[in-house]
């Protein structure tokens, strides 16, 4: 492969991959019965028909040829062009599923049931919307109602979660030098070296308005009857899905998988993480608002919580108030009272921005850069009409909670599109260089574990040339 297809194979994506066993030298191809019963009282008639064919098996793991052609409708149903699919492709990408999944089943790695479903809410909610509804999608998938394309989808994102934790685990521990940086970069000809689109470093400044102290009482009061009622016996799930402003964990009686790697605010994770199973918190406030929190299971450095969130009501005025103020800080930058960067440290309500004078960071890269073409449509929308150093009308802003506030933003730096230079992207190139050293772990675990797994391929499926060395050459 040339390496300039392989370097835009790293920036595009980092796709991890897999194998197969043993004696894989036949066709294993299962017949299911489907028995008719001829009732004239003389005879019975059982008639054998073939349901479905088996196409592989990956240790535990069976893949059926009917799942190939599903996983295809699924790509089609994310948006992707089905043009240089084929089925031996496909095959092979669920067979290095499976081995992740298997492997990650003997290494005793767990997927809570809560995390299943959340996703598979998520799913469901997300392609309703692009099909048109429930109905439009039961039929693209042709499953007879939702009961089966949950049961589907399930199993589909079981093996998924397992899959990314099994490939996670395999690069934990793999690291990169600023030497092998160098010579990552340096092993690029100079004219296929990648090109760096257009970036800009963003700046912003969030003015939240605040709520009585009469509002903030009354939540305060009913999460503790809550906690109360719990305590007496009452579902904590149910509480959580008629009161919980977390919509997302709210549908699922709040729950949530845990752990203390995961982005989540300091002081959730300091009151999630003193509790003993069974325990339920004293209200607490984050900047989300308040909640009330209950261990459902611990596992290890993991845990599955329960929460409820509720946010104090804010009035009409409180919410003026705010515009005015943010208004008046713009004034003031504007007459150059005090610089954009001092107004965000003093002022800002974002706990993530304003000590670093209001600078945002991307999550995709965790450094200051976004690159225009990858931004996000309505931060872009309200960035592109900034000219130089521009600040931003106020602009009212929405929580996935669904607090407003408002914000200032602008553009403190421009970055025009260039050919990757090693010290100005050595952050980029690092990320590149750290990516295909993880391809190659992921290469000697996945030659290993074929070795190690039950494998077995369909005789038709044995005329694929496979990517990976399922057919044990």
């Amino acid at each position: 492969m040339k390496r300039s297809i392989y370097v835009l194979m790293l920036l595009v994506a980092f796709g991890m991959q897999a194998q197969e066993k043993e004696d894989a030298t036949m066709v294993t191809e299962t017949m299911m019965e489907a028995k008719t019963q001829v009732n004239d009282s003389t005879k019975s008639n059982t008639q054998r028909v073939k349901i479905d064919g088996v196409s592989a098996v990956v240790g535990d793991f069976v893949i059926l040829e009917s799942d190939v052609d599903k996983f295809l409708l699924d790509l089609k149903q994310k948006g992707v062009s089905s043009a240089d699919l084929t089925k031996c492709g496909l095959l092979g990408k669920l067979m290095e599923d499976k081995l992740y999944a298997h492997h990650a089943i003997q290494d005793s790695i767990e997927v809570s049931p809560g995390e299943i479903r959340d996703r598979v809410n998520q799913s469901i909610e997300y392609f309703s919307q692009q099909t048109g509804g429930m109905k439009n999608l039961l039929k693209f998938y042709a499953m007879e109602d939702e009961a089966a394309l949950r049961k589907r989808l399930m199993e589909i994102t079981k093996v998924q979660f397992l899959t990314q934790r099994m490939q996670s685990k395999v690069v934990r521990d793999v690291e990169i030098t600023p030497e092998e940086v160098r010579q990552f970069f340096e092993a690029i000809p100079v004219d296929q070296r990648p090109v760096i689109g257009v970036e800009l470093e963003v700046s912003q400044i969030i003015i939240a308005p605040k709520p009585s102290k009469e509002a903030v009482d009354k939540v305060i009061k009913k999460l503790k009857d809550i906690k109360s009622e719990v305590e007496a016996g009452s579902s904590f799930g149910t509480k959580a899905i008629l009161y919980s402003k977390d919509r997302a964990s709210g549908r699922q009686g709040g729950l949530m998988p845990i752990n203390k790697r995961m982005s989540l605010a300091k002081e959730f994770k300091d009151v999630a993480f003193s509790l003993q199973q069974g325990e339920i918190s004293d209200p607490f406030e984050t900047e989300f608002g308040w909640h009330i929190v209950m261990i459902d299971k611990v596992r290890g450095q993991e845990r599955d919580v329960r929460h409820i969130l509720l946010i104090p009501e804010v009035s009409s005025d409180k919410l003026e108030e705010a515009r005015k103020e943010i208004d008046t800080l713009r004034t003031r930058i504007l007459a150059k009272e005090l610089t954009f960067e001092e107004a965000a440290r003093s002022f800002s309500d974002d706990k993530e921005t304003r000590n670093n004078g209001g600078k945002l960071i991307n999550p995709a890269t965790f450094d200051t850069r976004f690159e225009l073409t990858k931004m996000d449509p309505e931060q872009y929308s309200q960035i592109e009409p900034l000219k130089g150093d521009e600040i931003s009308i106020p602009l009212i802003d929405e929580t996935r909670t669904g607090q407003k506030r408002f914000k200032l933003l602008r553009v403190t730096n421009r970055f025009e599109e260039h050919v990757a230079d090693y010290s100005k992207d050595y952050i980029k190139i690092k990320s590149l260089a750290l990516k295909e050293k993880q391809l190659k772990e992921v290469g000697e675990w996945i030659k290993k574990k074929i070795k190690d797994t039950y494998i077995n391929v369909n005789s038709d499926a044995r005329k694929c040339e496979f990517q990976n060395n399922w057919l044990k050459k």
